[in-house]
């Protein structure tokens, strides 16, 4: 089932979206991409396939995409905004609480847990922009450092914004879980003849993230 609300952000009211589980384990706030919404076909997708191994959403707009904008918002106007969501979140939903993004918005999470002190369960963070596509790099992951709380990485292993052996070395220095996703790309695309998994890619997912949850939120 899928409800909507309205969270007051710092520049206005942006819309959300909750999922709930019919055995809820978690919470998960989620953030989207750049080149998306929150009800992107991406975005629901992996709530869907969330919901069904326990794990309730709440899916919410960044203010440039509530606006009909293309050019994604400040850091500060992005992390408070993430702030107002989580917030919401344990106002009016149950817990456990962990919060993520799909690319975009899980860089931009990993920045918000840090500069507003959030206090979570856990960080899921899908697609994870490591760098630019083309340009290796690890400065984006720099921040990380500093973060205490369980993080779990899923990454497509054709990702070109997430190089295997940058990322491996990154969640390795962080003492994070990754879990690379079979033949997917940052879209989740994947290439069907070669997949080894029968599962659809955002089952993969999901099963990952019960695991991890289970594991590192409520053992």
């Amino acid at each position: 089932m899928v409800s909507e609300c309205r969270v007051a952000g710092p520049t206005g009211e942006v819309g959300g979206l909750f999922t709930v589980a019919a055995d809820p384990i978690a919470t998960l706030v989620f953030g989207h991409g750049a080149g998306a919404d929150m009800r992107h076909a991406t975005m629901q997708s992996i709530a869907e396939a969330f919901a069904a191994v326990g794990i309730s959403s709440l899916r919410f707009n960044f203010p440039f995409k509530e606006t009909g904008k293309f050019r994604v918002d400040s850091k500060d106007v992005s992390t408070g905004t993430i702030k107002a969501a989580f917030e919401f979140a344990t106002e009016h939903y149950e817990g456990p609480y962990c919060l993520g993004g799909h690319s975009f918005g899980g860089r931009m999470t990993s920045h918000a847990v840090l500069d507003h002190r959030l206090d979570v369960a856990a960080l899921i963070f899908c697609a994870f922009p490591l760098h630019p596509a083309g340009k290796p790099s690890v400065e984006r992951a720099r921040h990380m450092d500093a973060i205490e709380t369980p993080m779990l990485f899923l990454s497509g292993d054709r990702d070109k914004l997430a190089e295997r052996r940058l990322m491996t070395q990154v969640t390795g220095r962080l003492g994070a879980t990754l879990r690379w996703l079979d033949t997917g790309d940052h879209g989740y695309r994947i290439l069907k003849r070669s997949r080894v998994r029968e599962d659809d890619i955002f089952a993969e997912m999901a099963g990952y993230a019960r695991q991890f949850v289970l594991k590192n939120v409520c053992p």
